[in-house]
Formats: C-alpha cells, sequence, structure tokens
C-alpha cells in the first residue's frame, strides 16, 4: 500500500469570510444543521485533545450533547484518564471532522464541569442500560478479564429493578468554553479555506488564515 499516494481534491464548496455569521456559535449550529441534512454519520462525533499529568498531548473520540449559554457540552467519568487531565490541566481542544461536506470545526477552550442538576437531567434521558454502565465501568482502570462487568452489571441491574438508576456521583458533565473556533472547507489543489474566530477583549475577532 502506496499512503503517500492516497489523495482526494476538495470541490464541494468555498468558505468566504463575508458569508459567515459574526457569532461563531451560530455559524457551528448552521455547519451542524447541514451535517444532519448530509446524513453525516454521527456528525456530534469529535475529537477531545486534552494533556497528560506529563505535559504530552492524547485525544479520543466523544460525543458532543448540547450548546448551552455557548459551552459545548459532553459527558464522561470524572474518573477516568480524561477527567484526571482535566483536573489538572482545564483547557481541552474539540474537533470535528465530516469528510461527506469536506469540512473540519476546531474548538478550543477552557473545560469546566456542568451543574449537577445538568448532569442528572441528562442522565436519565439516556437508556436504562447505558445508566447502569455508567455505574459499572471503572473508566481507564486495567481490567482482568471483560466478565467483571458483565458481572457487575447484572447485580446491578437485580438491585435497581423497578427502581430509577441514580447518577454516579463520578459521572457528570463537561462544558468547553470556546476562545477559538476555526472552521475549515477543503478547496482544489490543497488552497483550503480557513476562518478563524478568536475572543479577543469581550468580542469575536474574524480572520482567514492561509491553508
Amino acid at each position: 500500500m502506496d499512503i503517500a499516494a492516497i489523495r482526494k481534491e476538495y470541490t464541494l464548496k468555498a468558505l468566504e469570510i463575508d458569508q459567515v455569521d459574526k457569532d461563531p456559535i451560530k455559524q457551528f449550529k448552521v455547519w451542524f444543521e447541514e451535517a444532519l441534512h448530509a446524513n453525516v454519520p454521527e456528525p456530534n462525533a469529535m475529537n477531545l485533545a486534552t494533556v497528560t499529568l506529563q505535559g504530552k498531548p492524547t485525544s479520543r473520540i466523544v460525543l458532543l450533547k448540547g450548546i448551552e449559554e455557548e459551552e459545548f457540552i459532553f459527558y464522561t467519568n470524572y474518573e477516568s484518564r480524561k477527567g484526571k487531565e482535566m483536573a489538572h490541566v482545564p483547557y481541552a481542544c474539540l474537533n470535528f471532522f465530516w469528510p461527506e461536506l469536506e469540512r473540519q470545526i476546531r474548538i478550543e477552550g477552557e473545560i469546566s464541569k456542568v451543574a449537577p442538576s445538568t448532569s442528572d437531567e441528562y442522565f436519565q434521558s439516556r437508556p436504562r442500560g447505558s445508566r447502569i454502565g455508567a455505574h459499572v465501568s471503572p473508566q481507564s482502570k486495567v481490567l482482568s478479564d471483560r466478565s467483571i462487568l458483565e458481572e457487575k452489571a447484572k447485580e446491578l441491574e437485580k438491585e435497581f429493578k423497578g427502581k430509577e438508576v441514580p447518577r454516579p456521583v463520578h459521572w457528570g458533565g463537561y462544558g468547553l468554553m470556546p476562545s477559538l473556533i476555526e472552521f475549515w472547507q477543503g478547496r482544489a489543489s490543497r488552497l483550503h479555506d480557513r476562518i478563524t474566530y478568536e475572543f479577543e477583549n469581550g468580542k469575536w475577532m474574524i480572520k482567514r488564515l492561509a491553508p
């Protein structure tokens, strides 16, 4: 396989600075709606990049679950590796890639936990199996065998039979408050369009970057 020879020419759309919304959150919602209409698989899947306790970058895919008061919301185990990393360095980067539209969105900003009531409300909206799973999994810990999870799930199914499954205290939401949002539109000959919004002195500054 010649990996270096793999190429794709981007020709679908353009991105002009005088056509984007002045508010990057509104612009994000426009592109997100277009991704939905284009039947992009899991358009809310995003790469979450954090910094390890040793200062090394690391990333994984998580799911966007809402935008509230301009924060991008997602949920996870607070005691997971990424939870510990965000507690240590409360900054992160999100990246959405929608190849069907030849688009990326990169979002940088500060991370904080959402209110417990917000986590409670979302947790109760999850499928029952997922709620039990949040209790079962010691996320990021070493397991000797998968059967440990399966047995614990069976035990909790019996324990919570006929009852609501409460949100475990170690599980909840985070909100990323953006300080930079970049919209990337693929263009021919690698002359891509890059429009960035940077929050400076209380307002968003819009700039075009070289590809």
